[in-house]
């Protein structure tokens, strides 16, 4: 299983915000969309950062309520890692737990084209696990 077979079965959407959005806003958007994280995103379409719940909680506890109005391009993590869609699944569970972190975007030739969360994979996962196993059932029924 690849990234390529994850987004097929999850969609392609990308939710992202520009840098200059208020906290306030971004917050919002994770909030209506009930998403964990968003791309931020210059007016050329470039992946610019990503920012994540984590940076909410962490800018908030440095901050305060104050942290609330500042631009999402002080808060976001700007060194993202990213993956491409023939990226397997095994690489990048790998990638998420060495680094910690638990949205990857999807980026071929420079363009955003999708974004993976954990819970994708680990979804894809066990779809995976339990169609291996109905498949040894019927084997064994058949034998």
């Amino acid at each position: 299983m690849n990234v390529a077979q994850i987004l097929g079965g999850k969609g392609r959407d990308v939710i992202s915000v520009p840098p200059h959005r208020t906290l306030a806003e971004a917050i919002r958007t994770l909030g209506e969309k009930r998403i964990g994280a968003v791309v931020v995103t210059g007016a050329d379409g470039n992946l610019l950062g990503i920012l994540s719940e984590r940076d909410i909680i962490r800018a908030m506890a440095e901050g305060g309520p104050a942290a609330l109005e500042h631009p999402v391009s002080r808060v976001m993590t700007g060194k993202v890692v990213t993956c491409r869609s023939d990226t397997s699944a095994d690489e990048l569970m790998e990638i998420m737990t060495v680094g910690r972190f638990r949205h990857v975007p999807v980026v071929e030739g420079g363009r955003i084209i999708g974004i993976v969360s954990i819970g994708d994979v680990v979804k894809h996962r066990v779809a995976e696990i339990e169609a291996e196993s109905r498949a040894m059932r019927d084997y064994i029924a058949m034998a």
